[in-house]
């Protein structure tokens, strides 16, 4: 919450300039990629919140069948009252923790699926990038402009990174230590266990949401490499001089991949989620035999 609070100005500006040139869509076959995109986005938005969702409920569910019986809350705390004074009180102290995980999980839904959507709009940018490469036809203000975008697209992802990285390093921390105690907690656990399958479900969601960060971030470099062979499959060949040279321009810069990391450390890849998995399963063997 203090991070979306502390770069209101940030993601403003983030989400706002994608509707300006050189980034807007200006022909239909731009506006198909965009929606394309869009979709996907949404789509991978629903579904992470049906995950967290789930697991909310499903918490919510288990504490009802027992430590609610009990008298006792969902979560300990340090209150400044005496909640078990009398029925209300402990109620709306009771209702207060759910409401609050309800709230918590939002956030979270919300933070990742912006983050990651951005990352998308990159990997949407460099798609569209591609289109109008191809449609250059010996025309060097339309190259320029492609090189002026290209340039762009660079400058983007580079401020998107450099605006969130704090906060992404924080997040893999945390998570990495969550799926190490939730490891520690399971095998504690057995599967008649009610707190079993809480657990399970707060794994998995724990463990997507740092997959969404590698995998997008995955992606973001293997579309910035891959503007480098369609460039070259391209028939530059017909072309006149400073077209080429143009061209060459591209691929010069395309030759370094976009790197997404968070606080400069760990590289947001496929390579880092599973390092991230060998460091929590180390880490809960340490735990275990402490």
């Amino acid at each position: 919450m203090l991070s979306l609070l502390v770069n209101r100005k940030n993601i403003n500006m983030l989400t706002n300039v994608l509707l300006e040139e050189p980034y807007k869509t200006l022909e239909v076959d731009e506006m198909r990629i965009r929606y394309k995109f869009d979709r996907l986005i949404y789509i991978n938005t629903f579904r992470y919140i049906i995950l967290v969702e789930t697991t909310g409920v499903c918490f919510t569910v288990t504490s009802l069948f027992t430590v609610f019986r009990k008298g006792d809350l969902t979560y300990r705390a340090w209150l400044p009252y005496d909640y078990c004074s009398s029925t209300i009180v402990f109620c709306l102290t009771y209702a207060h923790q759910l409401i609050s995980l309800s709230v918590g999980s939002l956030v979270n839904v919300a933070y990742d699926s912006l983050i990651c959507g951005l990352m998308v709009h990159i990997c949407c940018q460099f798609e569209i990038l591609e289109c109008r490469l191809s449609k250059i036809s010996n025309n060097f203000n339309t190259l320029r402009d492609c090189v002026r975008h290209h340039d762009s697209i660079l400058k983007y992802a580079l401020k998107l990174n450099s605006k969130f990285k704090m906060t992404i390093a924080m997040q893999f921390v945390v998570s990495t230590l969550v799926v190490c105690s939730n490891l520690y907690q399971m095998t504690k656990s057995t599967a008649l266990n009610t707190s079993y399958l809480p657990l399970l479900l707060y794994m998995f969601c724990m463990l997507t949401q740092i997959f969404i960060y590698c995998w997008y971030g995955n992606e973001v470099k293997l579309k910035s490499t891959q503007l480098l062979n369609n460039i070259f499959a391209m028939d530059w060949i017909t072309m006149d001089r400073n077209l080429k040279e143009g061209l060459l321009f591209i691929m010069t810069r395309a030759a370094v991949p976009i790197e997404f990391t968070s606080a400069y450390v760990l590289s947001m890849n496929l390579d880092s989620f599973v390092g991230l998995l060998k460091t929590s399963y180390s880490a809960y063997n340490i735990l275990k035999q402490v």
